[in-house]
């Protein structure tokens, strides 16, 4: 038995869901240097940091729905507080926090 923080596969606690300070994205471009480029809910496109608790534990690729912040002082940049696992994209789209038009124009 491995020893560790009691990693377990599926329990992973609450899906966050946005709120004031925090978007719906869907990553598109891997631009290297720990940055993505997003395409946010809202319409805009932001240069989006994957932070150094996430780095190398939660791997991204193109087409990820992710949850990011934008940042206060520049407001085409921001941070990547979380990753959607396919379970949780169909619960925000039952909630309505996501449409299928929406990732359909992106290709998902």
């Amino acid at each position: 038995m491995a020893k560790g923080k009691g990693r377990q596969r599926g329990k992973r606690g609450e899906t966050p869901y946005p709120d004031d300070e925090t978007l719906i994205c869907i990553a598109q471009k891997i631009l290297g240097g720990s940055f993505i480029e997003v395409l946010c809910t809202n319409g805009k496109t932001l240069k989006a940091r994957i932070p150094g608790k996430m780095r190398r534990r939660v791997w991204i690729r193109e087409k990820d729905v992710l949850l990011v912040a934008p940042w206060s002082e520049d407001s085409d940049k921001g941070d990547i507080v979380y990753k959607y696992w396919r379970d949780e994209i169909k619960k925000l789209i039952n909630e309505g926090y996501l449409s299928e038009e929406f990732l359909e124009e992106v290709g998902f």
